[in-house]
């Protein structure tokens, strides 16, 4: 059937029992579209995202201006089916060319009938959802338009209109206050590093506050141990662990969840210079401890060390979560479809999985024994930035374990899952993802709805 050429044209997505995601259309006499997408026997999360994205898509492909979305799947999971509407719209509808515009909302008006637009859970749901957008474009950001000081200003910038207390340290005060893993990477750009906090206290009786470092490396050519040129297409993206983390908090901010946050963000590019580090050199870092460099293209997890000793020392959190594009050795175990996770705490842990329950996103939990901390051994220094023999995803996690005060700690390595060639799911678009955004959204409510007095 022809498409429409009238710019008004509309659609109604409605949802049937047919194939899972098994998508046909009529056209009306009036000239209104219905889009029937098959759910199969899924009744889960992510499959909800996948139904909205594909009938968004649809939608897209048939020039329509505005679609009206059943909410019989998202209905029947409660607020994280609401939720996952929202995200699968909005992703599903996205587009690369966004990242430019700074527009994260679709080129289609969409609305859920027999919702109220204006009813706070449907608010709720949209503004998880913007966040997750916002990520995307981010990390989509050709790296000659985000400069290390234009992400930290952007990032600062979530912040504005919001309950968020945000700082931005220059190269200056980064200098002054000795953070070193930090300075050794971004002193080998022209383009000065700095380091972005941010704070949300919405639960201002409760002693928890859960900290997120996200690593901020907006242009990684690996420095002297340079990168294959088969990987420099994706360097502008070693961003997103900082880009997600703070855009989980500017959704909780925005939403008025009860709880407190701190979101910590090193910002540098790893570049070759006459300053750049060099196989080894050996740092002090921000906590104390030294670290021998042995690659350079290991640098992620050298600002992460100072941001995780910051966030533990300086802000008071009892609880971490690092969230980088760290290892490609995670790829090669996990693909481009589970992030991996290490954790110091069983309970923490348990935390996860409940938050990915919620978003419908994929994490799999990666051995800490003690018996690999030999592979990160040092005869010049406390640590090394390397493993001396293979196991790199959990060398690399172990590694940031030591700079993590004891705290409850979760890592999330989204390497393989915070960018796509292709379509993984129906609500993803080539390019970014905004992996884990949701994740740690419903992971801070996680965390502040159990007691205080109990463990996590």
């Amino acid at each position: 059937m022809e498409k429409q050429t009238e710019r008004q044209c509309r659609a109604n997505a409605v949802f049937t029992d047919e194939a899972y995601l098994k998508t046909r259309y009529i056209c009306r006499e009036d000239g209104t579209y219905t889009i029937r997408v098959g759910r199969g026997e899924r009744r889960d999360v992510l499959a909800c995202k996948e139904l909205y994205g594909k009938a968004v898509k649809t939608a897209l492909e048939l020039d329509c201006t505005a679609c009206a979305f059943d909410l019989g799947p998202a209905s029947e999971l409660g607020q994280n089916g609401l939720f996952a509407a929202a995200e699968g719209v909005c992703g599903g509808a996205y587009r690369k060319k966004f990242a430019l515009s700074g527009r994260w909302e679709p080129e289609l008006a969409c609305s859920f009938p027999g919702a109220d637009a204006e009813g706070e859970q449907v608010q709720k749901a949209w503004q998880l959802a913007r966040s997750i957008m916002e990520t995307r474009d981010l990390v989509n950001c050709p790296a000659n338009l985000l400069r290390p000081e234009m992400l930290a200003q952007k990032l600062k910038d979530m912040a504005d209109g919001l309950p968020i207390e945000a700082e931005l340290y220059d190269r200056q005060a980064l200098e002054r206050l000795g953070l070193r893993g930090l300075l050794t990477v971004g002193d080998s750009s022209a383009y000065a590093p700095a380091m972005v906090v941010l704070r949300y206290t919405g639960a201002p009786d409760c002693g928890r506050r859960l900290g997120l470092v996200g690593k901020g490396v907006t242009v990684d050519t690996g420095g002297y141990c340079l990168k294959p040129a088969s990987s420099m297409a994706g360097i502008k993206g070693d961003m997103a662990g900082g880009a997600a983390a703070a855009a989980a908090l500017r959704a909780l901010a925005a939403n008025g969840v009860p709880v407190n946050v701190t979101v910590v963000v090193p910002v540098c590019e790893n570049r070759i210079s006459d300053s750049s580090m060099v196989p080894g050199d050996v740092i002090t870092s921000f906590s104390g401890k030294t670290i021998e460099i042995l690659n350079s293209d290991a640098e992620g997890r050298l600002i992460l060390a100072d941001g995780l000793a910051w966030a533990a020392e300086r802000e008071g959190c009892t609880h971490l979560v690092d969230i980088a594009t760290l290892t490609g050795a995670v790829c090669a175990m996990l693909g481009f479809v589970t992030t991996g996770v290490m954790a110091s705490d069983n309970g923490f842990y348990d935390c996860l999985l409940c938050a990915a329950e919620r978003s419908g996103e994929k994490f799999w939990r990666m051995p800490d024994d003690a018996e690999y901390e030999m592979l990160i051994e040092s005869d010049y220094a406390d640590v090394r930035n390397t493993s001396k023999d293979g196991c790199g995803a959990i060398t690399a996690g172990l590694f940031l374990k030591k700079f993590t005060a004891g705290r409850p700690w979760l890592h999330l390595d989204i390497a393989g899952t915070a960018d796509n060639t292709g379509i993984v799911w129906q609500h993803q678009v080539p390019g970014a993802t905004g992996t884990a955004v949701s994740t740690l959204y419903h992971l801070a409510q996680i965390l502040f709805e159990t007691s205080e007095e109990e463990p996590a």
